[in-house]
Formats: C-alpha cells, sequence, structure tokens
C-alpha cells in the first residue's frame, strides 16, 4: 500500500486588471516592476486590459420578472472565467478623479450579476482570495482613499484578503520610474 502524498501548495494565480485608458501606463509600469521582482515563486499570471475586454452598461436584473441575470457571453465570459480562476486579482488602476477608472467601476458592478449566476457560486469561490491595487497618481497619497476603500470593502464583503496599494506618482509617461520609493516597495509589494 502507497503511502499519501503530501502535495504541494496549488500556485497561486494572479489577474492582473489593467483598467488604465493608456497603454503602457505608469500604473501598468510599476505593476509590472512589482511582478517581476516580488510575485511568490512559481506564481502565475495573466494580464488582461480591460479596455479590450468592454463590458456592457451594466443592468440591474435582480427583481426582473423574466429570471434576473443573462448567461455571460464574450468578454463577459472571459473576464468572469479569468476572475474565478485567480487566487489574487490586481487592480492596475490609474487614479481617475479620486477613484476607479470607469472599466474597473464597471467590471465591479457586473459582479452583482455574477454573484445571482446558478452554478458559478461567485462568492464562495472568491473567498478566501486577495485583492491588490497598484495606482499611479499625480498627488498627494491620501487622495487615493477612495479607490483603496472601494476595493478593501470590495474585498471584505467576498471574505477576501486586502493585499494593499502599491502607490507611485506620475502623470506623463514612464514619471512613475523616477518615483524612488515607490520603485523601492514595488520589490517586495507581492511578496508581503
Amino acid at each position: 500500500m502507497s503511502e499519501p502524498q503530501t502535495g504541494a501548495a496549488a500556485p497561486r494565480r494572479f489577474l492582473f486588471l489593467n483598467a488604465s485608458s493608456r497603454a503602457d501606463g505608469n500604473s501598468e509600469r510599476l505593476a509590472r516592476l512589482a511582478a517581476g521582482a516580488s510575485l511568490p515563486a512559481g506564481a502565475e499570471q495573466r494580464w488582461l486590459r480591460l479596455s479590450e475586454h468592454p463590458l456592457p452598461p451594466f443592468e440591474d436584473r435582480r427583481h426582473a420578472v423574466d429570471g434576473g441575470f443573462p448567461e455571460p457571453v464574450g468578454h463577459e465570459r472571459t473576464l468572469l472565467d479569468a476572475t474565478l480562476a485567480a487566487t489574487d486579482l490586481v487592480f492596475v488602476a490609474p487614479l481617475y478623479w479620486y477613484s476607479l477608472p470607469t472599466s474597473a467601476k464597471l467590471y465591479l458592478d457586473h459582479w452583482s450579476a455574477w454573484m445571482r449566476l446558478p452554478g458559478a457560486d461567485f462568492r464562495a469561490r472568491m473567498a478566501g482570495g486577495t485583492i491588490w491595487a497598484v495606482t499611479a497618481l499625480a498627488t498627494e497619497p491620501e487622495k487615493a482613499d477612495p479607490l483603496i476603500g472601494t476595493l478593501r470593502l470590495c474585498a471584505d464583503y467576498l471574505g477576501m484578503r486586502w493585499g494593499g496599494a502599491l502607490l507611485g506618482n506620475g502623470t506623463r509617461p514612464g514619471e512613475v520610474l523616477k518615483d524612488d520609493q515607490a520603485l523601492v516597495a514595488a520589490t517586495s509589494f507581492f511578496s508581503g
């Protein structure tokens, strides 16, 4: 009779949700630097630009007579499946008017439908995961409190952990790479 194997822990799967309207923007550069320097050994990573996976406007159908929310298709299905497959969600989101960019907020709005999707078990499958934020801003760090608060409350609601926020200062493309404090923080961000 063979002895039971003690299997190694499954690798963590990081889903980077890039919500910037600018390709290769400061938030993305900082997130890629942090991923390259501090992801746990063996971690998988997947990067999705929300602008390349546009979602339809969210329609609240919780009380609809015809049965509620339709089965996701297209980009919505891609995002749902990627979200459920991840152990860690990283919002790569520049600070826009003290909050999340529209694409990130719309993605979160769709969670309301996914929580009610038969068979998805969205809430149960998200529990125990981790939410992170990587944000470039052009103002004082405390101005990012609304963005951070939104993501922390979403994590709390679903029984997820809050991994933290990596903030970098930069407006023009590449400026974040001059923020020495952010660059140092990036080297250990995901390993903390």
